[in-house]
């Protein structure tokens, strides 16, 4: 079968360019391994919400208009909002269809899936970023008789043997775990390695807000010193929650999660962490201080000093100045399962192109694929600009890329390649 574009994958990146290449006039199909919205569906545990507000979501000619523009919306939220958005743009989804190959043909690409085998002049990548949790090699030392989970698979704390657990990271993720296990009344230990530490408001406005306003979340990613870093940062420790309230270390602490450093090693039944949670938490204080500054700069600026509160600091991260707890014998501490929220990374096992580092990671020009003119990234983590890592992101990206892509197919007529 022939078309000119494949797009795989029918989240919000990949409708969002389906969008852009009907505007386009641009023949296309959208193959998608579940249902529209799939890992929205089946890949995210119950209480989840959006670290944006409700206003933030926004796709190409659609944008949240309900009740609660302050509030955070749901996993099963946002699928149906894709879902609606998807029938509203009439997308040409072929659901329940898994892609087993892409390779490269004289003429453009072959996409091999289990239906159908497609030929196309260019592919659109918008399969996600977070189709597979990234583990650390560590997990392979976890004692038996201890389960091991990812927030690819855990659900609720219904899921969790009684007993301790072990939260190993603390992100945005892995401290929105720690505090919801600890709330069912099982002891938690969280592992801390880097982080981002943020208010979820400041001055009296939410954190987004300002970052949006600021434009900061409009920084390019060819204006950004380390590219590479600001893509693999962990996501900042927030919550989503309409009565604004933060999470940090301390707060856990507060409430009764035991902090230690990063985890290293697991020996027999003794899991080892690092002594540098000083200095990460002496960094991330330090970092969002920054950060803070440059928003008052900014407010200043923009003369609006009398609508909001008062410059504040955040406190130094008291927790760090305890004595660290280098080692700790899982079983005698009780702990029956180790959740690893450890980040995540995409399976791109079926993209048979030269197209990645020696680190796996595909290689992209803001979403350009190098060395394989016609596949496009769309979906990634500061892709295009910092906010690329969210809902909205993809309505600038989508717009970029498309006309990219439309280039590209006009470069490929120019030079008789049909």
């Amino acid at each position: 079968m022939r078309t000119t574009a494949v797009i795989i994958g029918a989240g919000q990146a990949g409708l969002a360019m389906s969008r852009r290449l009907t505007e386009r006039s641009i023949d296309h199909v959208v193959v998608e391994r579940g249902e529209i919205a799939n890992s929205w569906r089946t890949e995210r545990w119950d209480s989840l919400r959006l670290l944006t507000p409700n206003w933030m979501t926004r796709l190409p000619g659609r944008a949240y208009n309900g009740p609660d523009p302050d509030g955070h919306a749901s996993a099963s939220e946002v699928a149906a909002f894709i879902d609606r958005y998807s029938t509203a743009i009439s997308a040409p989804v072929q659901t329940g269809t898994t892609v087993t190959a892409v390779t490269a043909t004289g003429d453009g690409y072959e996409v091999r899936t289990d239906r159908d085998h497609w030929r196309c002049r260019a592919v659109v990548v918008a399969s996600g970023a977070c189709n597979l949790a990234a583990v650390p090699p560590v997990a392979d030392d976890v004692p038996p008789g201890i389960a091991v989970l990812t927030p690819l698979t855990y659900r609720n704390p219904a899921d969790l043997e009684q007993g301790g657990v072990l939260v190993v990271g603390a992100s945005a993720t892995g401290a929105q775990l720690a505090e919801e296990i600890h709330r069912s009344g099982r002891p938690v230990t969280l592992s801390v390695g880097e982080h981002v530490r943020l208010p979820r408001t400041y001055r009296g406005r939410d954190i987004f807000w300002w970052t949006d306003r600021a434009g900061i979340l409009d920084e390019r990613h060819n204006e950004i010193d380390d590219i590479v870093r600001a893509r693999n940062l962990p996501s900042p420790q927030l919550i989503g929650s309409r009565s604004g309230r933060s999470i940090d270390l301390d707060t856990l602490a507060d409430h009764g999660v035991a902090v230690v450093g990063r985890l290293v090693g697991i020996v027999g039944d003794t899991a080892q962490f690092s002594g540098s949670l000083p200095n990460i938490c002496a960094l991330a204080d330090l970092k969002a201080n920054r950060l803070l500054s440059r928003l008052d700069e900014w407010a200043a600026g923009a003369g609006l000093e009398g609508d909001l509160g008062p410059p504040e600091r955040l406190p130094p991260t008291a927790v760090a100045t305890s004595k660290p707890v280098l080692e700790r014998d899982l079983r005698q501490a009780g702990i029956r399962s180790i959740v690893f929220a450890t980040g995540y990374r995409p399976d791109l096992s079926w993209l048979r192109l030269p197209v990645f580092d020696r680190r796996g990671r595909i290689r992209h020009d803001g979403g350009m694929v190098d060395d394989a003119p016609g596949i496009f990234v769309v979906g990634h983590p500061v892709l295009r600009r910092r906010r690329s890592s969210y809902i909205d992101g993809t309505v600038r990206d989508s717009a970029e890329l498309s006309r990219l892509l439309h280039s590209h197919l006009d470069r490929r007529v120019q030079v008789g390649v049909r």
